[in-house]
Order: C-alpha cells, then sequence, then structure tokens
C-alpha cells in the first residue's frame, strides 16, 4: 500500500510530497521524499501516533458522573468513593464495551498504543472469577477489535493504605496476595499473546496499597518489562507517606528500589526541588494525566525544573474524563502559564515552538514508559501514523512545526483526519471503522448501568 502525504515529521525533521510504502507486515517498507501523488489521494500531513502512557479503561463509562458537589471538601479522595460505586456494578461485557469505545476515541484523537493500568480484576463481591485473567482478557478484546496497540500493566493490589491499613469494601475488587497475582500476571501475559507487538509490564498500585516486602515480589515477575507506580499524586498521600516511612513517595522509591528507564511514575505531582534532580537523574520517565490531574484537582507538576534538569515525561488519559492527545499537551503548557504568569514556558532557544517540544519529548518518553522504541516514521518501524487534515480550519497555511502548534494549541479532534495503526487503517475520514457496532455496545451498557 502506498501512501501520499503534502507533509511528514520524518526522524530528520519535516519533509515535502512524502509517500510511504506499508509491508504486508504493518511496517514501514520505504518513505520517498520529494515523490509525485501518482494518482494517491493527498493525507495532509503525517505524523507519528503517541502512545498513552496511563489509562483506567473502564472510568470511561463514568465520565461527568462526580461533576456535582458531594460535600464542602471534594476532592481526590470523594471522587475516589464514586469511582467505587461505580466500578461495583461492571460485569465483563461492560468492562470490554466501554474499554472498546475508550480505545477508538484515543485512536481518533492521534494516540496509537495505549498503556492499560489494569486494576479491576474481580467479581463485585471479591471473588476471583473463574478465570482469573477474565478482565484482562476483556482488555485484550477490546483492543484487538479497535486495533490499538496494547500494554498491559496488571496492577498488585494490597492494603487501604500506610501501614497495611486493612483493605476497605470499594478495594475488594483489586485485591490479590502475592501467590495470585503472580498466577494472575502469567495468565495476563497470556491474555495479550495474540495481540501483534501488544507487551506486558507490572504496577505495584502505590506505596499506601503495597509495602516494600511485596514490592520486591512483585518487581521480580516482569524482569525486563516496565514498571509503573501511582507516586506523589496527592498532598495528603505525601505527608501520609512521610508519617509512615520517613520519606517522601518519590525520594524513598529512588533511595529503596533500582528506579531507571524501566519506571514510570504516574503523576509525581508533588516534588521537592531535590526529588525534581533525582527523577530527572535516574531515567524514568513522570507520566504526566494533565486533564484528569486538573479534574481531580491533583495538583500542578514542576515542569520547567524537571525538563531543565534533563527530565522525560509521557502524557496518559488516566480517568478518560476527556481522551484527547492534543488537549492533554496543551494542558501541560496552559498550566505552567497560569501558575507563572507567562507564555511558551516549554519552549526553548533551540526549539522555539512549543508544541513541537512538547509533541517531541511526549512521543519519546511515552514509548520509553511503556517498554517500545521511540516511535517513527522511518523504514522497519511500525507504521503508527496520525494524518492531520491541512485543509481543517485549524491547519489552513500551516506549515512544518506551524501544525502541530495549531494542532496542539488551536485544533479540535477533527484535525486528525486518519489514522493506520500498525499499517491497520483505523480511522478513515475521522471516524473509527469500528465506532457505529462499538456505540451500538457501549450505549446498551450504558443504559443497563445508569438504569435508562
Amino acid at each position: 500500500m502506498r501512501l501520499w502525504f503534502e507533509t511528514a515529521l520524518l526522524p530528520g525533521g519535516w519533509a515535502d510530497h512524502v509517500a510511504i510504502r506499508l509491508a504486508p507486515d504493518g511496517t514501514i517498507a520505504a518513505i520517498d521524499i520529494g515523490a509525485p501523488p501518482a494518482g494517491s489521494a493527498n493525507l495532509g500531513a503525517a505524523i507519528p501516533g503517541l502512545a498513552n502512557v496511563h489509562s483506567h479503561a473502564f472510568q470511561r463509562g463514568m465520565a461527568g458522573l462526580a461533576e456535582f458537589r458531594g460535600n464542602p471538601d471534594d476532592d481526590f479522595w470523594s471522587w475516589r468513593e464514586i469511582m467505587y460505586r461505580f466500578l461495583d456494578r461492571l460485569d465483563p461485557n461492560d468492562v470490554e464495551a466501554i474499554a472498546a469505545l475508550a480505545y477508538i476515541e484515543m485512536l481518533e484523537s492521534g494516540f496509537t498504543r495505549v498503556g492499560e493500568f489494569h486494576y479491576l480484576h474481580h467479581q463485585p463481591d471479591g471473588t476471583p472469577y473463574a478465570n482469573l485473567a477474565e478482565l484482562a482478557e476483556r482488555i485484550a478484546a477490546a483492543a484487538e477489535q479497535t486495533g490499538i496497540g496494547l500494554t498491559l500493566l496488571p496492577v498488585a493490589y494490597r492494603h487501604a493504605g500506610f501501614g497495611r491499613r486493612p483493605p476497605e469494601r470499594g478495594h475488594i475488587r483489586f485485591l490479590n496476595d502475592p501467590a495470585r497475582f503472580a498466577r494472575l500476571f502469567e495468565a495476563s501475559r497470556h491474555a495479550i499473546a495474540a495481540l501483534p507487538d501488544a507487551n506486558i509490564g507490572v504496577a505495584p498500585h502505590s506505596l499506601r496499597a503495597v509495602d516494600h516486602v511485596e514490592l520486591g515480589d512483585i518487581l521480580t515477575l516482569a524482569p525486563a518489562g516496565p514498571i509503573h507506580i501511582h507516586a506523589a499524586e496527592q498532598i495528603r498521600e505525601v505527608e501520609d507517606c512521610i508519617a509512615a516511612l520517613g520519606a517522601r513517595p518519590v525520594a524513598w522509591l529512588i533511595d529503596n528500589l533500582p528506579v531507571d528507564e524501566r519506571w514510570c511514575l504516574i503523576h509525581a505531582t508533588h516534588l521537592d526541588p531535590r526529588e525534581i534532580a533525582r527523577l530527572a537523574a535516574s531515567g524514568a520517565v513522570a507520566g504526566l494525566c494533565p486533564l484528569t490531574e486538573a479534574n481531580l484537582g491533583d495538583g500542578i507538576f514542576p515542569m520547567p525544573a524537571y525538563l531543565e534538569a534533563g527530565g522525560r515525561f509521557g502524557i496518559g488519559t488516566d480517568s478518560n474524563i476527556a481522551i484527547d492527545a492534543a488537549r492533554e499537551l496543551e494542558m501541560i503548557e496552559y498550566a505552567q502559564r497560569l501558575t507563572h504568569r507567562r507564555r511558551n514556558l516549554l519552549a526553548t532557544p533551540d526549539q522555539p515552538s512549543t508544541g513541537t517540544r512538547l509533541f517531541a519529548a511526549a512521543l519519546a518518553g511515552s514509548a520509553r514508559a511503556l517498554g517500545q522504541p521511540h516511535p517513527a516514521l522511518e523504514v522497519g518501524a511500525p507504521a503508527d501514523i496520525v494524518a492531520l487534515d491541512m485543509g481543517s480550519a485549524s491547519l489552513l497555511g500551516r506549515r512544518t512545526d506551524q501544525l502541530l502548534d495549531s494542532w496542539i494549541f488551536s485544533g479540535s479532534r477533527d484535525a486528525v483526519h486518519h489514522v493506520w495503526r500498525r499499517g491497520r487503517h483505523v480511522v478513515v475520514a475521522r471516524r473509527h471503522v469500528a465506532r457505529g457496532s462499538a456505540e451500538a455496545r457501549y450505549r446498551k451498557t450504558m443504559e443497563k448501568l445508569l438504569g435508562r
């Protein structure tokens, strides 16, 4: 198959009149610069697909249900109670239907891979399914139906808080002792085995949900895969960690575990200056989820200082309150503008395009966090290609880096016109090819869950 683009972002920069030939195995077979259309449609501007570093797919179904004031002190912890009540209703069919729509929306917005931080394991009463990996298989099925690349991150969860606080009712669908979690992990590895280029990592939920002994056991399960953990999302979490362990969460992790490029610390919102420098130096990725962090009132990540120290970051959709790759990138910069009352804080003299710097950093960091090679439009790479419509209102007349700046800061989802995931044409004229059937399943699921 031959695709022709008016312009494309290649490893060496923007190039015009680019023909990309796809191999039968879904990789890029050839790239010709300065090529004539030769009967091929003009597909606009080609950029590599982004990886979504952190998703809880089932939460797409509750997006918008927590936007009312439940008490005078609404925060992350009160939101969490609503989330527990929602997930208490979900059966395997519901999980699959919600995940499929979430993955479709990710692809339609420019994500071509997802890191699924998968902690919903058991039946509503906490009893394991006969197939321990039942819900992991449903996540894999949603990925197969939609074509998105999958990095599955089975989550280990034991306790309600620091000091091995006993679990509460809302936790029972997450819980496993070490032996059962090891079996779950292996069953999850089998669940994704048939998916093209899927991989698996491990996710101790947080320092409050697993203790240091359990952490050591968990890490042995994926000796070469990615390691993800929530860290320092909430000020209360930081305070509780200091009280229990005598150190802040990120400092404790770096002091006590081999934190390196395999690690992704999700959120890492509340860092002191020494933690900023140490996290940057470790090679780990900060997994930022700006729209969710804003929705939950988490706080603002110290991005200028972190990038100055050489830190790496990826982006994720987390609670899936809104699924939009460009908006996640936009929010990173806008949060800094609101904090510092200046503009273009994340651009540099070497890279004055704010959108390009954000996109390039997130492209590299998200792939690293999911154990993937650096995404690029180059021969031999997976054909994960996002085509931006240069005829859309927000991109008219734009060239080179202006395309990324305009897509991120003034565009809308309709700027993403086509998407190929490992050579599979999954988004055609702004719409995923399976959207109709997925929406029908999702509608039935939500009517059942919400009693309408």
